[in-house]
């Protein structure tokens, strides 16, 4: 990769960001496309989100990504949200022209492109969705398109319900009450980022005729225990990857193959455990 004064800027911004596998596999991109550009990590303390969304306009920045916990927060500082946006709440892609900046979400795409080759076809599927962030907005809203019958658990019960009045799903006071009778189980929260974080429900519940889905991209303890439950079971790196494919183009009008950045993350994988 050669650096010049007409390299185009790209980046996700978080907090934290450094687990982040998104300039792995972005740069491979670029790098498919020859186009002279970087994706960069710009890790930002919710504290600092407006100065620094402000700098990246006046850096020229062309686009970035948009990750927990700033989805939301984001919105206020756009000049225009694009439809999915609207009905979500939440923004993971931001594009910059000289003009104005814009948002949009493919998390949904990239949650639904992901769950459909898990389970097939969600329509009337029995899904309980854990958690209710920026995330969870994005899954619920594809989750309604494909007419699914959610329901929903969070520690605060008032988002819950709140979102629920948004997209149409059930609130249920734990998981537990519902964990026998869905065919999929999606967890949008950060429990499982540290092998010690505190369950969510008692994972010897799942039964193998359930199938999992954790948006953490790593074999977290629920993913651990569906395994040896006999569950199928997808960790998160894929609906990052079908989200960053949907980012890209917007930003580039180009689709760049799912292989070309699967291949990046295993060879980058390959290289960190040797």
């Amino acid at each position: 990769m050669t650096l010049d004064g007409k390299t185009w800027v790209y980046g996700v911004v978080g907090y934290p960001i450094s687990h982040s596998l998104s300039p792995v596999f972005q740069n491979q991109a670029f790098r498919h496309f020859s186009i002279n550009a970087v994706y960069v990590p710009f890790e930002v303390k919710p504290e600092d989100f407006e100065r620094a969304f402000l700098g990246l306009k006046a850096l020229g920045v062309k686009g970035v990504n948009i990750t927990l916990p700033h989805k939301e927060k984001v919105l206020d500082f756009v000049d225009f949200l694009d439809e999915h946006v609207k009905a979500i709440g939440a923004a993971n892609t931001v594009k910059f022209t000289e003009e104005a900046s814009y948002a949009y979400n493919t998390d949904w795409i990239g949650f639904l492109r992901a769950a459909e080759k898990l389970v097939g076809d969600l329509k009337g599927i029995r899904v309980l969705v854990l958690g209710a962030g920026g995330s969870s907005r994005a899954i619920l809203y594809g989750l309604q398109k494909k007419e699914a019958r959610v329901f929903l658990w969070n520690r605060t019960r008032d988002k819950a319900y709140k979102l629920c009045q948004v997209f149409g799903c059930n609130v249920v006071e734990k998981p537990e009450e519902v964990i026998s009778k869905v065919d999929f189980i999606v967890n949008t929260t950060s429990a499982g980022l540290r092998d010690d974080d505190p369950p969510l429900f008692d994972y010897n519940l799942l039964h193998p005729e359930q199938k999992v889905m954790d948006i953490i991209y790593k074999e977290t303890p629920l993913l651990r225990t569906a395994r040896e439950k006999g569950c199928s079971y997808l960790d998160g790196l894929d609906m990052l990857l079908y989200q960053g494919i949907e980012s890209f183009k917007i930003w580039t009008g180009l689709e760049v193959p799912y292989k070309v950045v699967k291949e990046a993350i295993l060879n980058y994988q390959t290289r960190t455990t040797i």
